[in-house]
């Protein structure tokens, strides 16, 4: 049972789970203010579809040179950066009707 998909029951060779739950994820990206009027991007819905989330957010905090962290499947970035995190998250692969920016 080594080569099935445990969710579908397909052959893992021609799965499409995670194609498939990629493309019905709603992520939203919004912009949140905290102690002393401290801006931060609050990234939600990534949880479900996406392995990784530390890796995911290494990589934005990287390329937006701030600080961040995950908490309950939310990535925090600190300042404004929703725009910015839109286009990471597009070349990832996600869908643009999917990424939701408040």
């Amino acid at each position: 049972m080594e080569g099935i998909c445990p969710v579908c029951g397909l052959p893992k060779s021609i799965c499409a789970c995670g194609t498939i739950s990629r493309e019905q994820q709603k992520i939203k990206i919004k912009l949140e203010t905290r102690k002393w009027g401290r801006p931060v991007t609050i990234i939600e819905g990534l949880g479900n579809g996406i392995d990784d989330l530390h890796k995911i957010a290494k990589r934005l905090k990287s390329a937006c040179a701030s600080g961040g962290t995950v908490k309950n499947s939310i990535i925090i970035l600190q300042g404004d950066h929703r725009q910015k995190v839109k286009e990471i998250l597009l070349s990832l692969g996600l869908l643009e009707e999917n990424i939701e920016i408040l």
